[in-house]
């Protein structure tokens, strides 16, 4: 069964926030993951716990346990404290499920 789980950001550093996609892009295809959708949005108009989102998008693994893998893999954890910390100012994680 694959795994999704549906994501808002609120990204204070677009530019930051680019690298940290193109180091972690080959991170994610080594454990078949993608992204669905991705979408810059210009205004949150609810927020269930009030944080302003910036974008939206929709990552897709073949599984769950692709998706914990990829979220505890050591080169991920280094781009992600490197880029993804400092250009990210909330993470609102709205929905997880298997399809």
């Amino acid at each position: 069964m694959s795994y999704e789980r549906c994501v808002g950001l609120q990204i204070s550093d677009e530019k930051l926030y680019q690298e940290y996609r193109d180091k972690m892009g080959p991170i994610l295809e080594r454990y078949q993951g993608h992204f669905r959708y991705d979408f810059n949005i210009a205004l949150t108009l609810k927020s269930e716990n009030g944080a302003p989102i910036s974008r939206v998008f929709i990552l897709a693994f073949p599984d769950v346990e692709a998706h914990e893998q990829f979220f505890a893999d050591p080169d991920y954890l280094a781009v992600r404290e490197k880029y993804f910390k400092p250009a990210v100012t909330h993470v609102t994680v709205m929905a997880e499920y298997e399809k």
